[in-house]
């Protein structure tokens, strides 16, 4: 029979591949048995697993510590880890563990730096690049923490008025970075990005307001791309202006000596996904040092700010197919125990396509489906995978419940759903499992969070 579900995957995909293997018919994800975990905690069930972060983290400083080695970069390489990715407990303290820096986003998130210092998890050495359009309390608590000897905090400057909110510092000084306003994609609502300073007023407003203020000092400019570091043209042009406008300030401000290139790398969202991150790595490292030589500039230290990428693929959500729905001749709707609304934002608010899969019947014939979630809402459905306009699934014989999971999903759902909050037609947040490794290697599993209760909902909503 050569029109089972695992012949499908493997006559279109690499399979089985990095973290994606059948045994016994059933799926495992890192070699975590998921069907034990089902049965173990039951659906909709949520899966962080940490070893991943730890490895992306560490393949990314390979890719650039090899890409120094070959091209003769001398800078220095920085990876910052986007808090606004996962806030996570669990998440920030792998992330920390491995040695990453820090991004910010918010004044809430200064609270959160604080917290971890008082923890232990975190000197006050630490990189802290603050960006974002920022209130007056942000300001404050980013002046405070400079003042109680966070030295290495930089505030990133997203418009020129805020420069104002620091004159009353006092006797501390300030390193400051600069963002620029980059050109968005031609298939973008807007030409150019709402964050940042346009190119044409970076250097009157390094030379007029920062230079000659003995306690500002100029040490990063900020490049964000917000598809992220692709090997494509609009990238490279875009990164070729920001050089220009490096080697010019650098000229002016000796003290600039580092470039961020915000905006990550992606990360899987099909089996088919292949991108060459080393390729494209070393060739961002190589058009920095060729360009910074041809200039007679400094090679400056390279900082990275991956929150996707970091934390991305150590996600799952696992649902159980509860009924099947035939409403016409050609649309078969596969019913799951939760709403992907409300656990996957992504999926309904941006049309974010993640890895779907079986979790059991890999060997059961595979019909077209489409996935419904529980919402009485028309957009709660997912219907069609990154590389074609459809879903597959096994066909279901009665003999045992069908499972599917979504994966690569550990960033930004939680976030953007309001973690612990109320959520559509009161539908609670699923389990929540973190599994993490021992020193021996030894996997161990455990429940950060049951499933939300009425009770938790009615009392946000007022009713207890």
């Amino acid at each position: 029979m050569r029109n089972r579900y695992i012949d499908l995957i493997k006559q279109t995909y690499y399979f089985p591949q990095d973290g994606f293997n059948v045994v016994d018919n059933y799926l495992q994800f890192h070699n975590i048995n998921l069907k034990e975990l089902i049965d173990e905690y039951g659906t909709p069930l949520k899966i962080s697993y940490l070893p991943k972060i730890a490895n992306n983290i560490e393949r990314a400083r390979k890719w650039f510590h090899d890409a120094f080695e070959n091209v003769g970069y001398n800078g220095n390489y920085h990876y910052c880890y986007c808090t606004k990715s996962s806030h996570f407990s669990f998440v920030m303290e792998e992330v920390l563990r491995n040695g990453a820096h820090l991004e910010t986003s918010s004044g809430y998130d200064i609270d959160l730096i604080r917290h971890l210092h008082q923890k232990g998890l975190i000197n006050k050495k630490i990189r802290v690049i603050c960006n974002g359009y920022k209130p007056k309390n942000y300001i404050e608590k980013i002046k405070k923490l400079i003042h109680d000897g966070f030295k290495n905090v930089i505030p990133v400057m997203d418009n020129m008025d805020e420069l104002s909110s620091y004159l009353d510092i006092g006797n501390d000084e300030i390193g400051f970075g600069l963002r620029i306003a980059t050109e968005e994609e031609p298939n973008y609502q807007f030409y150019t990005s709402r964050l940042g300073i346009r190119y044409e007023d970076i250097i009157p407003f390094y030379v007029e307001k920062i230079k000659p203020n003995p306690q500002f000092h100029l040490r990063m400019l900020h490049f964000f791309i917000d598809s992220g570091i692709k090997d494509t043209a609009y990238y490279w042009n875009e990164l070729m202006k920001c050089l220009n406008v490096y080697a010019e300030l650098k000229k002016l401000s000796p003290g600039l000596a580092a470039i961020n290139i915000g905006g990550g790398l992606p990360i899987r969202t099909s089996l088919g996904n292949r991108f060459d991150y080393a390729y494209v790595i070393e060739e961002v490292v190589t058009k920095i040092a060729n360009f910074c030589d041809e200039a007679g500039v400094e090679h400056p230290n390279i900082y990275t700010e991956f929150g996707n990428f970091t934390v991305g693929e150590s996600g799952a959500v696992i649902f159980e197919v509860i009924g099947e729905k035939k409403q016409n001749d050609s649309e078969l709707w596969y019913m799951i125990d939760g709403s992907l609304m409300t656990t996957l934002p992504d999926v309904w608010g941006m049309n974010q396509r993640f890895i779907l899969l079986p979790i059991n019947n890999w060997h059961h014939e595979y019909h077209r489906t489409n996935i419904g979630g529980l919402s009485c809402d028309v957009g709660d459905y997912y219907n069609s995978e990154v590389d074609i306009n459809q879903v597959y699934m096994p066909k279901t014989d009665g003999t045992e419940s069908q499972y599917i999971g979504f994966f690569h999903t550990g960033a930004y759902q939680d976030s953007i759903s309001g973690y612990g909050g109320t959520k559509h037609c009161l539908i609670p947040a699923p389990k929540h499992l973190v599994i993490s490794t021992n020193d021996l290697g030894e996997t161990k599993h455990e429940l950060f969070a049951d499933q939300q209760q009425p009770d938790e909902m009615l009392r946000i909503l007022g009713y207890k």
